[in-house]
Parts: C-alpha cells; sequence; structure tokens
C-alpha cells in the first residue's frame, strides 16, 4: 500500500523524497559511480539555442541540477542557483540544467496537464530570458537523463568530478524554503572540496521537492 501511494504521488507531481537504492536516497546513482552519459539534449543559452552534451563538458566540476518550471520548489531556489553559476563562471566549474516533465501528450492518466505546458522548450526559453540564467538549461522529452540519473523530484543536483564521477546528490542546501536559514551549503561546498582536491564531506542528501512523473516505457 505504501508503494502505491507514493507512486501515485509521483503521477499526481506531488512534494517527494528520494527513493532508497544504490545510493541512501538514490535508486539509480550511489556517490562513486560513473555519471551516465548524456547527448544531443535541446537546451536554451542566453537567447540562444544549444545542446547539452557530456562529452563536450570539458571543466574539472559540472552540476546537474534538475529543475521544472512549474515547480514551487524550484522557483524557492532558483536565484541561489543563478548566483552560484555566476559566483563559479571564472573556476573551472560549469551548471546545467535539464527538464524531463513529460511532454503534454504523454502526461500520465492522472497528471496535470497544465504543469508539461509549463515546462516545453518554449516556455524554458522565456524562463532563462526572464530569469537571465547564466546556464544552459535543456529539455529531454525522453526523459532518459532523469531515469539514468535516478531523479525523482525537482528541485535535484548532482556534483560531478573531473572523471564525472558522482561526488554529490541531492538538494541543494538544507533550507529549500528560506535561503536566510541554510546553515549546510551542500552543492557550493561539494564544488569547492572537489577543486581542492578533499573528499565531499556530505555525498548524499534527501531531495524534496515536486515528484517527477515518467512516463511508461515500451
Amino acid at each position: 500500500m505504501r508503494k502505491s501511494l507514493f507512486a501515485f504521488a509521483i503521477a499526481l507531481g506531488l512534494t517527494a523524497t528520494g527513493l532508497a537504492g544504490p545510493g541512501k536516497y538514490n535508486k539509480v546513482l550511489a556517490p562513486g559511480d560513473k555519471a551516465p552519459d548524456f547527448s544531443g539534449i535541446q537546451a536554451v543559452m542566453g537567447e540562444k539555442d544549444a545542446t547539452l552534451s557530456l562529452a563536450d563538458m570539458k571543466e574539472d566540476v559540472v552540476v546537474i541540477a534538475f529543475l521544472a518550471n512549474h515547480c514551487p520548489y524550484v522557483g524557492k531556489v532558483e536565484d541561489r542557483v543563478i548566483d552560484l553559476a555566476k559566483q563559479y563562471q571564472d573556476k573551472n566549474v560549469r551548471i546545467v540544467a535539464v527538464c524531463v516533465t513529460p511532454p503534454p501528450e504523454y502526461a500520465p492518466e492522472g497528471y496535470n496537464k497544465e504543469y508539461c505546458e509549463q515546462d516545453t522548450l518554449a516556455k524554458i526559453r522565456e524562463r532563462v530570458k526572464d530569469k537571465n540564467y547564466p546556464f544552459a538549461y535543456g529539455r529531454d522529452d525522453s526523459q532518459k537523463i532523469g531515469r539514468d540519473y535516478g531523479a525523482v523530484s525537482t528541485p535535484t543536483f548532482f556534483v560531478l568530478d573531473k572523471e564525472r564521477k558522482v561526488r554529490y546528490e541531492g538538494a541543494f542546501d538544507d533550507s529549500i524554503d528560506d535561503e536566510s536559514k541554510a546553515m549546510r551549503h551542500y552543492v557550493r561546498d561539494a564544488i569547492d572540496q572537489i577543486l581542492a582536491g578533499k573528499n565531499v564531506e556530505v555525498e548524499e542528501t534527501n531531495p524534496t521537492g515536486c515528484g517527477i512523473s515518467y512516463r511508461k516505457t515500451e
């Protein structure tokens, strides 16, 4: 019963947390795993279209953020991610964002299609322009990158090192509702520790946000 209720919550796009698996909160990836490759993801960078491919990213640290326009929890941390990208843009760090909300035509039964409409590439383009995102924001209609990374909610972050191993996965910090109350800055700390050649002290946390609804695979 508990499993079915959780699945129902995900299908409706309600608040979700991580699932137990290889990692403490991720059923697909654990810290130290090789990050799954991805390529050809349509994206927007500034006023131009772009594509996201992991092999093209040469920086020492790559941060992959799973976001969604419709999610209020993303709105709570959005400015923090923008500030982070600006602060590290000259420090050999690359931040990219991806949305994997299903396209409207593939919305699962009972899922709010308005969420799908808010997360189209056209709406992402508007968001990038309105908020002046200093990083590329892409969309994967296939949802493959989300499945490969075990992302179940937005916002969720993965910090990869030069060898493209997952060094941190989870929440941005420890206070999604109020930045001024954040005591632990997980993503920032992971970046700093990797750049300094140190072990990442906190390798995974439980991300809280809006559930990602995955369409059924063939």
